[in-house]
């Protein structure tokens, strides 16, 4: 049975649900815990019962959907419904509206598979609420409860986030896995002085410490693996005055890298050039780690399998690592998942710039339905060890 998603309707589903908490400036403002968050939640729980699916909504706000009467194991796909403040119309919100989608195809043409499907739209995956933890709190209780045990795996949908599909003309990727994070804060102490009458060699100056560390980040990353990303967010000297030499700074600092192993050798580099730099400029500096996710490597026969229907669907196909955090990497932990990308134009997103063709949304919604039906047929393996 050949079976094709209605891409009028996963169009002006994603419009509509853009349309909840869209602001004045272009952007949608659905925040977890927001009031247009809840009314998201109210239009997915609408839009799921209006299908002939059953709807609930655990304790923590993740909202599921499947064929009533169902038993499991179910494949799990979706992604989250809140945003960033301002954020685009697509991140999260698009993996949510085709998992739907791809579910009511199944069960509008009597499909034995649509009953071995459950769709989700997780709980604040963005974190940017304070107590919120860094984000990913709908996914992490999830593997915390027994219901994880009941699926078979998980498939999430989305765009990119960056741009390299759009760059190269990609359509289609099959995401291999997601990047390590680690965040650091770098302090350093100096000597407070006049900074008009001392000379640069009677200086302790805290603040070139710091901007020395900060220039210093880029080639440490690069030298390692080019495939390296770090950044400097947030800089601060103290006491702050045009002319005051800095006795203190603070900087914050973010690395990212496919492998933990490529993570800890930045750390290892990071650590040397610091204390290098603190003491010719005759300093004291410390770093310390703030917060760390691992690299999530998928499950291979999964990602062969999704790789395969993107080869079928199109020429411009590629394997490819996340930089952006995602709910599959907290999935990945408790079974076998992987996720497909289509482009973000000109690489935005986070933002109202975001957006992606019509024409590749339904390609990519199209392509979780075939991966769908393969995972159902069971050429993947079913649970992974808990």
């Amino acid at each position: 049975m050949s079976l094709n998603i209605s891409a009028e309707r996963l169009l002006a589903d994603l419009t509509h649900l853009a349309q909840i908490g869209s602001g004045a400036d272009g952007g949608i403002h659905r925040v977890a815990g927001s009031a247009a968050d809840f009314a998201a939640r109210d239009w997915l729980d609408k839009t799921l019962r209006c299908a002939g699916l059953d709807s609930h909504r655990d304790p923590v706000g993740n909202v599921f959907g499947r064929v009533p009467g169902s038993s499991g194991p179910w494949l799990l796909m979706g992604s989250h419904a809140d945003t960033v403040p301002g954020g685009g119309r697509l991140d999260g919100a698009y993996g949510v509206i085709a998992a739907i989608e791809v579910l009511r195809t199944l069960h509008e043409a009597g499909h034995p598979a649509a009953e071995q499907i459950e769709v989700v739209a997780f709980w604040d995956e963005e974190g940017v609420t304070a107590g919120s933890g860094g984000g990913l709190v709908g996914s992490s209780a999830l593997c915390r409860h027994p219901h994880v045990e009941e699926l078979s795996g998980y498939l999430e949908l989305h765009i990119e986030q960056g741009p390299r599909m759009d760059s190269q003309g990609i359509e289609l990727a099959a995401v291999t896995g997601i990047v390590g994070v680690r965040r650091y804060e770098v302090t350093v102490q100096g000597e407070e002085n006049h900074a008009g009458t001392t000379p640069f060699s009677a200086r302790s100056d805290a603040g070139r410490v710091a901007s020395r560390t900060a220039a210093a980040l880029q080639g440490i990353c690069q030298r390692i693996n080019g495939s390296v990303i770090g950044n400097v967010g947030a800089v601060s000297f103290g006491p702050g005055a045009p002319n005051v030499v800095p006795g203190s700074a603070r900087l914050e600092a973010e690395i990212r890298a496919g492998s933990d192993e490529i993570l800890d050798r930045v750390d290892r580099r990071l650590r040397e050039v610091l204390a290098r730099i603190a003491s010719e400029e005759g300093c004291t500096a410390t770093l310390t780690e703030t917060s760390a996710k691992p690299a999530a490597h998928f499950d291979a026969d999964l990602v062969d399998l999704v790789d395969a229907v993107c080869r079928r669907r199109s020429v411009r196909t590629e394997r490819m690592v996340s930089y952006a955090g995602h709910d599959a990497s907290v999935l990945s932990t408790r079974v076998p998942t992987a996720m497909l990308f289509v482009p973000s134009t000109g690489g935005f997103s986070h933002s109202a710039r975001e957006d992606t063709p019509d024409h590749l949304l339904v390609l990519g919604a199209q392509a979780l339905l075939d991966s769908a039906l393969a995972v159902v047929a069971g050429r993947v393996p079913q649970q992974l060890a808990a």
